[in-house]
């Protein structure tokens, strides 16, 4: 049975703004009824790209508990954080917030490390890739598994669709998932701009991950309890 979630609220944290058009076709199916606030900040990424790789600025992290307390004070139920790159910013909030807070990719990861030990990444941000592979090692630690992780990197595939060329984005991300599929158990997908895939995934060798499906699967759990 499914419980009525209308009357509740989820936040969201972009650190890309057209992300929240890509997850809303999810939002629509997933969670019908409960209103979704967003806040899109572009200038956390252009923050990253101008930092070595696998270093956050420190900024990022003040940027995300400043936009978690707005929205803790707009009364949401429960803040998403949907970018892969500082995905550690839930943990340093968590002493400052006290709505519930869930990263977007968490859940896509314990699904996967489930399903075996070795286990594809694949990205197209290269500032995604240290931050991804840390969650998904500590969602194997947690489930007392030694996870080997087989990433790739696509970086023209985000730039494919930042401009607005989707088919070569996913054209790029299928030949990727064709390399890593005789090797792994399973694929997730590292930002939640890749789930625009998601309808061209139906005949996979793995089961292949998207944050957004199961990011937003784990919301509905979380504001159904």
């Amino acid at each position: 049975m499914t419980t009525n979630l209308s009357g509740k609220t989820l936040g969201i944290i972009h650190s890309v703004v057209f992300t929240a058009n890509t997850v809303q076709k999810f939002l629509d199916e997933i969670l019908p009824g409960v209103s979704v606030l967003h806040l899109g900040d572009d200038s956390i990424q252009k923050d990253y790209q101008n930092s070595e790789v696998g270093v956050i600025p420190k900024k990022s992290f003040f940027k995300f508990v400043t936009y978690a307390n707005f929205l803790q004070e707009a009364g949401c139920d429960l803040i998403m954080l949907a970018c892969s790159t500082f995905n550690q910013a839930v943990e340093h909030a968590r002493p400052f917030i006290s709505t519930p807070m869930l990263q977007i990719d968490r859940p896509m990861m314990d699904i996967a490390v489930s399903k075996g030990n070795t286990i594809g990444l694949l990205a197209t941000l290269p500032t995604t890739v240290p931050s991804s592979e840390r969650i998904l090692r500590q969602a194997g630690l947690e489930a007392n598994k030694e996870i080997e992780i087989k990433t790739i990197l696509c970086s023209e595939a985000f730039l494919a669709l930042r401009s607005g060329n989707q088919q070569k984005h996913n054209e790029m991300l299928l030949d990727a998932i064709e390399q890593l599929q005789g090797e792994v158990d399973a694929i997730v997908m590292a930002q939640v701009s890749m789930s625009v895939l998601e309808p061209h995934l139906n005949s996979t060798k793995v089961p292949v991950y998207n944050s957004a499906r199961t990011g937003f699967t784990r919301v509905k759990e979380i504001l159904e309890a």
